[in-house]
């Protein structure tokens, strides 16, 4: 028999760059009623020649209740193309979706039907915990030798939080990744370069910390996660942990540089203390060791107490909630979600250490609630969270909802889910596709994969 490479696989991001436009989109859609009714993957139509382009084209419900499905990826990628990698035959065909909250992993293989995944494993809590020690899966990438898995702490709603690895082929939890953690307590989101061996990992907070929402007390006391972590990633050893302040709350999402001849990368920070703006800071190596510096910062909007909610009424301003970011495989592009606000904002990194803000739009908000250009007379709640950019850059596509219990607290009329696209210039401008549009009733859509492949879900290990 002979053996062929995934093509969907590519070896350098100048390659990937090359790739076909996708034709679907895999929605991880949280139900709104709660434990009551089941989360759902929902299948969407990307392309503009389908007759059902920007219609929910497929929807595989989980077994039960109450999951709340979040981050969610692939089984394997470009990774897979390494010089050390034992897997170089696997495909990039099953999506491997947890819940945060019931710590139950799904395993979907696309390949069949694409359009309707079937749920081929299940992984139940009890023994995640019991191979790895830990719970509240929440990032997965496929790397060369294993898929990686981030998890929020302990069983009990503790820490530590960490990384997880399960065996490309049966899905089985194979234990903890860390050898040595150093002072690394809080689990976030994780990122690595390949080309020289180094992994990054941020923070938000415990279990017990986040599940029933903002806790005000700890956020004002500087108690969520500020810090990023260096590992040396072949050895899984803590190198060296960067502290960006107390006064910076919640160091989530990391966007490693595509090259993988560099070694920095972007982490957004959704709140400061000082002022409620949210800002992105790099991380780059100089002279042996890592540095973190801030290079943007999106200051907070002064607003009637009347329209905010009463988490933020005292503040008489409404806050950009950085929730997350993108970066462009060409690594020009920075996408960066102003949850609160309801803006998209745009910039050209092409110098990382000087970003330049090139384009913003607007849809939603806590305050604005703009409308799309499908629906010019309806207000819109929610605004741009979870943001994916096609391999190309020329599709960007994002969701409006965050995370129950926050929701909750910063839209409590309740989110209207949807998703949309923006198509994006050779020049970088951007506009809205008024025929994309997508709504998703009950369900209330999160992170978004594209077939074939995104600029968030592949790493690469040639330049």
């Amino acid at each position: 028999m002979l053996w062929k490479t995934d093509p969907t696989f590519y070896p350098s991001p100048k390659l990937a760059v090359k790739a076909p436009a996708e034709n679907l989109a895999y929605v991880a859609a949280l139900n709104a009623e709660g434990g009551k009714k089941p989360d759902a993957l929902v299948v969407v139509d990307l392309d503009p020649k389908s007759a059902k382009y920007g219609q929910i084209v497929g929807q595989v419900d989980m077994p039960n209740a109450g999951d709340e499905l979040h981050h969610f990826g692939w089984n394997a990628c470009s990774s897979a193309l390494c010089p050390y990698s034992p897997h170089p035959h696997v495909e990039r065909r099953y999506l491997i979706v947890p819940g945060i909250r019931s710590s139950r992993i799904h395993i979907l293989d696309t390949k069949p039907n694409p359009t309707q995944p079937t749920i081929v494993k299940v992984i139940e809590p009890e023994a995640l915990a019991e191979r790895t020690g830990y719970s509240r899966p929440h990032t997965i990438h496929c790397g060369p030798d294993g898929i990686y898995l981030s998890a929020l702490g302990s069983p009990e709603g503790d820490g530590p939080g960490g990384i997880f690895a399960l065996d490309h082929y049966t899905f089985e939890p194979l234990g903890r990744w860390e050898v040595d953690r150093g002072p690394q307590y809080f689990g976030y989101d994780f990122a690595w370069h390949l080309g020289h061996d180094i992994a990054v990992t941020s923070e938000w907070g415990t279990p017990n910390m986040i599940e029933d929402g903002v806790n005000p007390e700890l956020l004002l006391g500087g108690k969520y996660g500020h810090s990023l972590h260096i590992w040396d990633l072949r050895k899984r050893r803590h190198l060296q942990a960067l502290d960006l302040g107390a006064e910076q709350q919640m160091v989530l999402e990391l966007r490693a540089a595509h090259d993988p001849t560099k070694a920095y990368g972007f982490v957004g920070v959704v709140t400061s203390l000082k002022d409620l703006s949210s800002s992105i800071w790099l991380w780059h190596r100089s002279n042996g060791k890592f540095e973190v510096k801030k290079v943007i910062e999106i200051p907070a909007e002064p607003a009637d107490p009347a329209q905010l909610p009463p988490l933020l009424q005292g503040f008489k301003a409404v806050p950009p909630l950085l929730t997350d970011i993108n970066l462009s495989v060409d690594d020009r592009f920075l996408y960066a979600s102003c949850w609160g606000t309801g803006e998209m904002r745009q910039y050209d990194v092409s110098d990382p250490f000087q970003p330049r803000l090139i384009g913003g739009v607007h849809i939603g908000g806590i305050v604005r609630r703009t409308s799309h250009p499908a629906k010019p007379d309806q207000p819109l709640n929610g605004g741009p969270q979870m943001v994916e950019v096609s391999r190309d850059g020329r599709r960007v596509y994002f969701t409006n909802s965050l995370y129950a219990s926050w929701d909750k607290q910063f839209y409590p009329q309740g989110i209207d889910g949807w998703m949309v696209k923006l198509d994006v210039g050779q020049d970088g401008a951007m506009k809205f596709d008024p025929k994309l549009f997508v709504e998703f009733g009950k369900l209330r859509g999160h992170q978004i994969r594209l077939q074939g492949g995104d600029a968030s879900s592949d790493s690469y290990c040639y330049p």
